[in-house]
């Protein structure tokens, strides 16, 4: 029995893999052709449409506005009632996890990738990612970066223009690069 993984596995298992894999060249352009039409329709129907088609899960109630970057869509799991507006930048070679009510400003970026830091590997051209995990009723700032590894928990609020290294737990605001906690939101109950 051949218990070899594949590129794609290793990859979304966050291991080292070879970007350059056949399956993988394939996924990305299949990405990008799907990219391409939803960054030029006009009709907000058409562009769910492709969402669900590119996105590993969306809940039923989504709305992205256009320009948006993926590097596959299968790694992007969205919740109900999602809105993301115009720039979204989702590298998605780990899982990108976003759970639902969650709204996302002008040119936020999720980046599940990352590179060896040793020199001698990284020019090997192998590369490993992080997964991303956003719970629900997140509201991350305009151009806020989130890098690999990160989880925030439900009901951060990220401001614009920061850059979160790290991962935060439920009820706070963060802000700043590297971000920090600079207000805990108290939450009122139902």
């Amino acid at each position: 029995m051949d218990t070899k993984m594949t590129e794609r596995e290793k990859m979304t298992k966050g291991l080292m893999y070879d970007p350059g894999d056949e399956e993988l060249c394939k996924g990305r352009t299949e990405a990008r052709q799907l990219i391409h039409r939803f960054n030029n329709s006009m009709d907000k129907l058409e562009r769910k449409d492709i969402t669900k088609q590119l996105f590993g899960s969306t809940g039923e109630k989504i709305y992205l506005e256009p320009t948006l970057r993926v590097d596959y869509g299968y790694n992007i799991h969205v919740g109900e009632n999602f809105y993301a507006n115009f720039g979204a930048i989702f590298l998605d070679i780990c899982p990108i996890t976003i759970g639902k009510n969650a709204m996302l400003a002008p040119n936020v970026q999720l980046y599940s990738a990352t590179h060896p830091i040793d020199p001698t590997e990284r020019n090997s051209g192998l590369e490993f990612g992080k997964p991303i995990t956003i719970g629900d009723n997140a509201w991350i700032g305009g151009g806020a970066i989130i890098l690999p590894g990160v989880t925030l928990g439900d009901n951060v609020v990220v401001g614009s223009g920061a850059v979160v290294t790290r991962s935060f737990g439920s009820n706070v605001v963060i802000a700043g690069n590297p971000a920090k906690v600079i207000k805990e939101i108290p939450v009122k109950s139902e």
